[in-house]
């Protein structure tokens, strides 16, 4: 029995039997990973997926707090100016329908912006009254001036106080239609271009807030809220007319009159907006000859003050320093004595 076993065992062709099968289980094991995929890569990836979702739930629950607190301070601050403001009765006194209107050409808009710019308008005098004593009086300014002198400039100072919010005002809304004025000729090119596509408005206005928020980010706000006005109100022709009166220009004001007639009479849009951009188009190559026409007479003083002196100098400079040298203007030479 011993002897058939180990006859076997030394067979040629069982040693290569055997041989195969442990090359054969050898190779299987080794390529086992491959086929199975990389556990440690997996758990690796899952692991960094889990990491990012819990950085972004921390930092969403963060910037919620943060706003939440913001949003707290601005309310106590809105809740105090505004019981100041009622309680005085300010509305009544320093607002009007123009004021609102320069808010809202300003881009300011809701009751929010009306109260804090009130309520500037009567802290500010005593703000500026109270500095302006205080460097006067107590810190010795203008010490050769009489007391009324020094009264009446505390005065002028509080003046500009209550005026200083009105300047500011007046400053954001001549900016901003300045910046709506430049980006709106091409605003209306893409709008065309989208209309003729066969785009609806609210879709080509949502398109062009996107385009030409890179140029004006004022005329891409008053887009985006013209397209959620055409989405809730009544009547299309409101948010047409509240476009023009926030912008406050003529050439948004006819836009928006062609857009109300296509509206009403099912007149093309497409042509009235590839008119209105030529007339945009003409109205902005103009106001850039104007101001191209009416720059030599505004260099004229600073040329005389400043150009014409540097030039003459430049020129008469090296034949004074020459003159100089050769003694023309210097002392004659002696002659000696027979």
């Amino acid at each position: 029995m011993t002897e058939h076993v180990i006859g076997t065992l030394t067979d040629p062709a069982i040693l290569i039997a055997m041989l195969v099968a442990i090359a054969v289980f050898a190779t299987a094991l080794t390529l086992l990973p491959a086929f199975g995929g990389n556990q440690l890569k997996t758990r690796m990836r899952s692991v960094a997926l889990e990491r990012d979702e819990l950085r972004a739930k921390q930092r969403a629950r963060l910037a919620a707090e943060a706003d939440r607190r913001r949003k707290g301070l601005r309310e106590e601050q809105s809740i105090g100016m505004r019981n100041i403001v009622d309680r005085l009765d300010l509305r009544r006194a320093l607002a009007d329908e123009g004021t609102l209107q320069k808010l809202k050409v300003a881009g300011f808009r809701g009751q929010n912006p009306l109260t804090r710019f009130l309520f500037f308008r009567l802290v500010l005098p005593f703000v500026g009254f109270a500095l302006a004593s205080i460097y006067l009086f107590v810190l010795g300014g203008l010490p050769e001036q009489p007391p009324l002198i020094k009264v009446f400039v505390c005065i002028v100072v509080a003046y500009a106080g209550f005026y200083a919010p009105v300047l500011y005002v007046n400053n954001r809304a001549t900016k901003r239609k300045q910046s709506i004025q430049m980006a709106w000729p091409d605003a209306l090119d893409l709008m065309l271009i989208c209309v003729e596509s066969g785009m609806s408005v609210e879709a080509a206005l949502r398109r062009v807030a996107d385009e030409i928020g890179a140029q004006s980010v004022a005329l891409a706000e008053e887009f985006i809220l013209t397209n959620a006005e055409l989405s809730y109100l009544q009547e299309r022709r409101q948010a047409y007319e509240n476009l023009a009166s926030r912008t406050g220009l003529e050439s948004v004001k006819s836009v928006s009159q062609a857009l109300v007639q296509a509206e009403r009479y099912g007149t093309p849009v497409a042509h009235a907006l590839r008119v209105l951009a030529a007339e945009s188009r003409d109205m902005r190559m103009n106001a850039a000859e104007k101001k191209a026409a009416a720059l030599p007479p505004k260099l004229t003083v600073p040329m005389i003050l400043f150009f014409l002196p540097v030039l003459f100098a430049i020129i008469l400079g090296p034949a004074g320093i020459q003159v100089s040298e050769r003694g023309i203007f210097g002392d004659t030479p002696k002659t000696s004595s027979q």
